[in-house]
């Protein structure tokens, strides 16, 4: 939402004055301008100043006010005229000696503001680089207040004001304006891991490639020590680059988080990898805050969240991820506004297979110890709803072949499965159903993961026999979906649904351990 800032000078005492439910960041913007103003030459009035923040019902933070603070106070005491040829947008947190300083959250900003339809942005020169990636927004950037001064001189210089005239911008000085940021020109790298350092597991490596074909939720189960975390990581070197709409979203995520590393350096081009530690809170995974901010979940945007340790995690917290999984959002309510924020991510997790971790190996040294009740108790911290929102859930045993000669894929290998398995989505859904088999639902659902009475009659038997709920039905079919396109087939034949049934490996009854 867009916030006006009204400024009103009275006769009276002199005070300044803020309203319109501003955070203490906003209050102390009567300091900063006061000094900034003073120090760049200007005079502060000396009468009642009333600063209104509209609409004066919902609750605003931050520093990012002070520029327009400012600029209010010297048009309305009539020391600056700014053009009016633009409808102009003003941002940046203000220093003692009138230096603008970078805010966090321009894209966004920018991006509302040309869909109300403003037409120019003056801000920070830092924040000049994040605010060219809108087009057709004139973006004017300054390190100093003076520079306005500076420029309001050389124009009204012909006209020799007079001692009370105003400083008048007929126009912003070209030399002031940011140059565009060429993002479609950004080279984008693929990192230095790659699946062929992983030998051997080669059907954990097709259930990722899976994955990565539909953006379907994966989970890995095994022991200590047999790669889950490595196979995980290397995820992102086989998904498809972002398109520019989802580099977009993904950017403006990390710019009102505070979190662009290189504000002038482009749009986000990689998929974003979130790895949070299991002792974060609700709020840290899916955002809070009195103002609600992004939380991990929303930084995965179009990427990955992988969860490390699963049931290590609070069973609260965990809880939290249903929403998002489902929507594709977070819905955070507050008693003056509802905040929705994109949550469209692939959930990578891990976990062992007990609490000592070593139920069913057969590793040499270590047998599992674990009572029945405490495996159960071990996985009870994932609930039933959230296993069934994840897709594939597949054992990861001990590596049986050490040797270097044994078969593996590379990354290259399994992202040409899943640009060709992504490509062939794209054609058949266009632009009305997404772009991933995993985002099908309802009636969208039936016609494209279309079975055979045989397929459909295996999966109603599975169905009855492991108690699946219908949630679990539907991702099923997905799978199956994704596994055909994998394939290079438009149905989807008995094969592919028996494969995506296997990945349902926590859903059977298997727990065994000691008396």
């Amino acid at each position: 939402m867009i916030i006006q800032v009204e400024v009103d000078i009275s006769n009276g005492l002199p005070q300044t004055s803020i309203i319109g439910l501003p955070d203490s960041a906003i209050r102390e913007a009567v300091e900063r301008v006061r000094a900034g103003i003073k120090n760049c030459g200007f005079t502060f009035p000396l009468q009642r100043v009333t600063i209104n923040l509209a609409p004066a019902d919902l609750k605003k933070e931050g520093s990012a006010f002070d520029l327009a603070i400012a600029l209010g106070i010297l048009v309305t005491s009539g020391q600056l005229l700014l053009p009016q040829d633009e409808k102009l947008l003003l941002i940046g947190e203000m220093a003692l000696d009138g230096s603008l300083r970078p805010v966090n959250g321009v894209l966004s900003m920018v991006d509302r503001a040309k869909r109300e339809g403003f037409t120019a942005v003056l801000l920070p020169e830092e924040n000049a680089g994040e605010a060219a990636l809108i087009d057709h927004m004139n973006i004017y950037a300054i390190r100093h207040l003076n520079e306005l001064r500076q420029l309001a001189a050389e124009h009204s210089a012909a006209d020799v004001p007079g001692k009370d005239q105003p400083l008048r911008i007929q126009t912003l000085s070209p030399l002031l304006k940011a140059p565009a940021v060429a993002a479609a020109s950004v080279p984008v790298h693929l990192p230095a891991e790659d699946y062929a350092d992983v030998l051997g597991q080669l059907h954990v490596k097709r259930a990722l490639t899976i994955a990565a074909a539909g953006m379907h939720n994966i989970m890995l189960i095994g022991p200590p020590g047999t790669g889950k975390t490595m196979l995980i990581k290397r995820l992102p070197t086989i998904l498809p680059f972002m398109t520019e709409q989802e580099a977009l979203e993904t950017t403006k995520i990390f710019s009102a988080a505070g979190k662009l590393k290189e504000p002038g350096s482009g749009l986000i081009r990689k998929r974003p990898f979130r790895s949070p530690h299991h002792t974060i809170s609700s709020g840290g995974l899916i955002g809070g805050g009195t103002i609600p901010k992004p939380g991990e979940v929303s930084l995965a945007h179009r990427g990955i969240l992988f969860l490390d340790e699963l049931p290590e995690f609070n069973r609260q917290v965990l809880e939290v991820l249903r929403q998002p999984l489902e929507d594709k959002t977070v819905t955070i309510s507050r008693a003056r506004a509802v905040h929705t924020f994109p949550a469209h991510f692939m959930l990578a997790a891990s976990m062992n297979p007990c609490p000592c971790g070593y139920l069913g190996s057969d590793h040499p040294e270590h047998q599992c110890t674990c009572s029945f009740s405490r495996i159960a108790q071990y996985r009870a911290k994932i609930s039933g709803p959230l296993l069934d929102r994840i897709d594939l859930q597949v054992e990861v045993p001990r590596p049986k072949e050490w040797s270097t000669d044994a078969p593996s894929l590379s990354s290259a290998e399994m992202r040409s499965q899943v640009l060709e398995a992504h490509a062939r989505q794209q054609q058949r859904y266009g632009s009305g159903y997404g772009g991933w088999n995993s985002e099908l639902t309802g009636s969208a659902l039936r016609r494209f993961a279309r079975l055979d009475s045989a397929s459909a009659d295996m999966l109603h038997q599975t169905i009855e026999t492991l108690g699946l709920s219908m949630r679990a039905y539907d991702r099923i079919l997905k799978l199956a979906r994704t596994i055909a396109d994998l394939d290079g087939q438009e149905n989807i034949a008995f094969n592919h649904v028996a494969e995506a049934i296997q990945y349902r490996n926590l859903d059977r009854p298997q727990i065994t351990g000691v008396g």
